[in-house]
């Protein structure tokens, strides 16, 4: 009997490991830590647009004893939702570096938090580049930014309408209302330039306690802060951290808003369109690019050689698409470009595309012989990285491949034929002449 259960369970995580694909990146199996299941009826809505695009949600409160995110070396789910600001400790196997890991083999997260963030939370996403603040007590607070409210009083309903400009991450389409945000704040590792914020506070905002008196100048202030930010790891791994958990709620998402000193009252939230298109960007719904098909042959020929020999005429091309979230899409752009590269780039061209996915170009081999590389690194706000390199020899040219005569050593073929006439001339002067 426990061998059947064994084969049962292998054969499951074959099955899972197998639901993934490259060909196929957006992510299909996530796991949604709650700090209580009461969460997975006030955020039902953000849930059903996740689970209406085809995604597995498995929901576990993140202390239970039985979570995993791999058994038998195999990663059970491709990507993890942490709506658990403040657990101290997640329960199973699961901890903050087991979910670092999670990340660095490629999967992606996102982490809400609020004013109750614990110190695990703090740290999982200080090591992703992001420091909420450091006072337990504190919010953000503006009193010019603020969302017109009945109930509240404080200024801590945010209306945040600062942007980063980016249809890769938000789409075409953009989006109107202000966004209703009420948590705590953080700041960017300036020394992690993969960090983006993607919503920030305005300039009057500052990060407090609000039932007390400052007494010293607030660590956060003005567009310093950010309201929500997302991470590409360099393995393309995505992470979105949020200081709000309740901009997910379903209250937030039907909610009207009215930005103070505006004129405009909306029936209805940035929050839904702002979060599903964002929640397109982390799995990989969009922005994900891939490149197939590199060749590269001397110019009218299809073959491709072992070895170029310097001054040929080359040939260079890549096919690059975009994940649209259903097929594989041609990527259009004008600013692909291709090194030959040996220690530092010899040629840099950019490359001409058909608009169908195909990139090419021509340039000559230069007249220096060593190993040579192809390299096309391709880094582009909001979309995933291209790095293709594929190694080749130059040789020189053969002994028997040389020019007969060179044109540029004309003048000193000249010079030899006038110096051998010359001496016949004087000889038959010499020897002859009384």
């Amino acid at each position: 009997m426990s061998r059947a259960l064994v084969l049962v369970s292998l054969l499951t995580v074959a099955i899972l490991s197998d639901a993934f694909s490259t060909e196929n990146p957006t992510d299909r199996r996530v796991l949604v830590l709650l700090d209580d299941f009461a969460i997975k009826s006030s955020h039902s809505l953000y849930f059903n647009s996740l689970q209406s695009r085809g995604f597995d949600l498995d929901f576990k409160l993140a202390d239970d004893p039985k979570i995993a995110l791999q058994r038998y070396g195999q990663y059970l789910y491709d990507a993890l939702i942490l709506f658990s600001p403040s657990t101290d400790r997640f329960g199973g196997s699961v901890d903050a570096a087991g979910i670092l890991d999670f990340v660095d083999s490629g999967h992606d997260l996102i982490i809400a938090a609020d004013a109750s963030v614990s110190d695990l939370i703090r740290e999982i996403a200080t090591d992703c580049g992001v420091d909420f603040d450091e006072d337990p007590s504190a919010v953000v607070i503006d009193h010019t930014s603020y969302a017109v409210s009945d109930t509240e009083g404080d200024h801590t309903l945010i209306a945040g309408d600062d942007l980063i400009q980016s249809e890769v991450i938000f789409g075409s389409e953009k989006i109107k209302a202000p966004v209703l945000f009420k948590g705590i704040g953080h700041s960017v590792n300036p020394t992690n330039s993969l960090v983006l914020k993607v919503l920030s506070a305005s300039p009057s905002a500052y990060s407090a306690n609000p039932k007390s008196k400052l007494s010293t100048p607030p660590m956060l202030t003005g567009s310093v802060i950010g309201l929500v930010s997302v991470v590409q790891a360099r393995n393309n791994a995505r992470i979105m951290i949020s200081g709000s958990l309740s901009m997910f709620s379903n209250r937030f998402f039907s909610s009207g808003v009215q930005k103070a000193g505006g004129s405009i009252n909306y029936e209805k939230s940035g929050n839904e369109q702002f979060l599903t298109e964002i929640s397109k960007w982390v799995f990989h719904e969009r922005g994900h690019l891939k490149a197939v098909n590199v060749r590269h042959h001397r110019v009218g020929e299809t073959d491709e050689p072992s070895i170029y020999r310097i001054n040929d005429e080359l040939e260079y091309s890549v096919e690059i698409y975009e994940w649209s979230g259903k097929s594989w899409e041609p990527y259009v752009a004008d600013d692909v470009q291709v090194q030959f590269y040996m220690m530092s780039p010899y040629i840099l061209k950019t490359m001409s595309t058909d608009k169908k996915g195909v990139y090419y170009t021509t340039f000559k081999v230069p007249d220096v012989y060593g190993v040579f590389q192809f390299k096309v690194e391709y880094d582009r706000l909001g979309y995933t990285s291209l790095s293709l390199s594929k190694q080749i020899p130059v040789r020189p040219f053969r002994h028997n491949e040389y020019e007969r005569f060179i044109t540029a050593a004309f003048p000193y073929y000249g010079a030899s034929f006038s110096m051998m006439a010359g001496f016949f001339i004087f000889s038959l002067v010499y020897l002859y002449h009384k």
